[in-house]
């Protein structure tokens, strides 16, 4: 089965879904805005319907919103109004083919735990980041939920259940630091369940 297709195939749901707890999505809106400045080059990956892309646009030079869900990329090119700024593509982060140092902050929000390799991922985030820039990601904490791990194999052989990585907060922690990061923002809103991070490439 084609990796995208169990996301496009729930891609209309994910876009009507509410958010879950919005004052803790404002904030991390707040204190990833605190890192933009005008001359900031954005990247965000597996950005979905784009819902986060349209708020953080304003605040940057230029951002790339990326998914490699056709059907998600889709319903996110038909939303209005469209910073001239934004742009949004289907594409994988780990196969595309970034410039060493080329960006200004790399966003993978509800994300590093649905990829094949975290620790290649953060490590590519690093690669593409200049000194100083800004890895921001908000990620599902599943290394204690031991009932899907165990269950997770068959969903996803039967398409209904996407790819799964299962790690704590001290895993994903060291993951960063292990890859060169520095965390100025570690936050985790939910009891626990998924931990907000700002890591920076130092200067």
């Amino acid at each position: 089965m084609h990796k995208a297709a169990f996301w496009n195939r729930i891609a209309e749901k994910y876009a009507s879904s509410p958010i879950s707890d919005e004052a803790a999505y404002k904030r991390k809106l707040e204190l990833t805005q605190a890192r933009m400045t005008p001359e900031t080059q954005a990247l965000e990956f597996g950005c979905g319907t784009g819902s986060t892309a349209l708020i953080h646009a304003d605040h940057v030079k230029s951002y790339r919103a990326t998914d490699f869900s056709d059907a998600m990329i889709e319903i996110a090119r038909t939303k209005e109004p469209m910073p001239e700024n934004l742009t949004f593509d289907v594409a994988a982060f780990d196969e595309m083919a970034l410039d060493d140092e080329s960006l200004d902050m790399v966003l993978g929000l509800s994300i590093l735990h649905l990829v094949p390799d975290p620790r290649a991922t953060i490590a590519e985030a690093f690669r593409v980041l200049r000194l100083g820039g800004h890895f921001v990601t908000s990620t599902a904490l599943l290394g204690r939920m031991w009932p899907l791990k165990l269950i997770a194999p068959l969903g996803q052989a039967i398409g209904r259940l996407p790819h799964l990585s299962f790690f704590g907060a001290e895993d994903l922690r060291a993951m960063m630091r292990d890859a060169g990061f520095e965390i100025e923002e570690d936050w985790q809103p939910d009891a626990g369940r998924t931990l907000f991070l700002i890591a920076q490439k130092p200067v």
